[in-house]
């Protein structure tokens, strides 16, 4: 079985992430198994277990990602990205399956001033962190040679609530929008991500990249002002219409990381290269239909 003959597993296919990474699978002409919420429980070791077998690459895009409910629910919470994910692990080491597993960069303490590099030290702020570092513990102790942990940040696409999409609508519904200024990031699109889950994927299977950690976020770096000024001036709108303001003025039950920069050396363990700048996956991303209907 080549690495283009393989059939992959992709569990969370309704969400945002794991509808792009179906699109790139077909566009690269590989053959894949899409599992939604609905069709698989991955906190049910057995059904996952069933699922994984016949595969050669699982892409794990199922999670529980409300960071605010996670705080009132961590139990809930780690039931799906900490039990679900070793479930997956476990289910891959079993049958001889690679997993890619899409992690956080909320599993990072967020007060550095230089990007975290991949072996950076774990310590999450919130519940939603704590309980995705559980996912990527289980990946690290059940699948050292064959567990692939891909962290991303601030994603926003077409197939799904997220900041981009917002911003957007909002423009047609007031005048100034005030935004944070203080929390540092790297913008990413779940298209791009999608690509780059794919490469590591077949990158994988053919032996060239090695297991452990990879950074799945856009190089360079900006705010949530930033981003939003940016969405607007490559929609055609005046970008003056967005103001700074501190997370102070929008207290979330989360702590939010105030600094979510990542490094990405370890790509080219792999012999990729990370994935694009932030600002032009941000423009390629907003002429895609979905953000174009968006544009007032």
């Amino acid at each position: 079985m080549t690495s283009d003959t393989a059939r992959w597993l992709v569990t969370g296919a309704a969400g945002m992430l794991g509808q792009d990474v179906l699109a790139e699978l077909e566009a690269a002409g590989i053959e894949a198994t899409a599992l939604r919420r609905a069709d698989l429980d991955i906190t049910d070791d057995t059904a996952v277990l069933a699922a994984v077998s016949g595969h050669a690459v699982v892409v794990n895009c199922a999670a529980w990602t409300d960071v605010d409910g996670a705080e009132s629910a961590e139990q809930a919470a780690t039931a799906v990205n900490g039990l679900g994910v070793r479930n997956l692990a476990a289910a891959c080491a079993a049958t001889g399956v690679r997993l890619l597993h899409v992690s956080t960069d909320y599993v990072l303490s967020g007060d550095a001033a230089e990007p975290y590099a991949e072996d950076a030290p774990t310590a999450p702020v919130n519940a939603y962190g704590r309980s995705k570092l559980v996912g990527e513990q289980a990946v690290r102790e059940l699948l050292p040679q064959s567990g692939y942990i891909v962290r991303t940040a601030w994603l926003y696409g077409e197939h799904g609530p997220n900041f981009v999409a917002t911003m957007l609508k909002l423009a047609a519904q007031r005048d100034t929008l005030d935004v944070v200024d203080d929390q540092h990031g790297q913008p990413t699109w779940s298209r791009a991500l999608a690509r780059q889950l794919t490469a590591l994927g077949r990158a994988a299977l053919a032996g060239r990249a090695p297991a452990g950690v990879y950074h799945g976020t856009a190089t360079g770096r900006t705010t949530w002002f930033g981003l939003a000024r940016e969405s607007y001036r490559l929609s055609g709108l005046d970008p003056e219409r967005i103001r700074p303001t501190t997370s102070e003025a929008f207290v979330r039950p989360a702590v939010r990381p105030a600094f979510s920069v990542l490094g990405h050396e370890r790509w080219a363990a792999a012999g990729l290269a990370p994935l694009p700048e932030w600002r032009d996956m941000l423009g390629e991303a907003l002429e895609r239909p979905a953000f174009v209907e968006l544009r007032p």
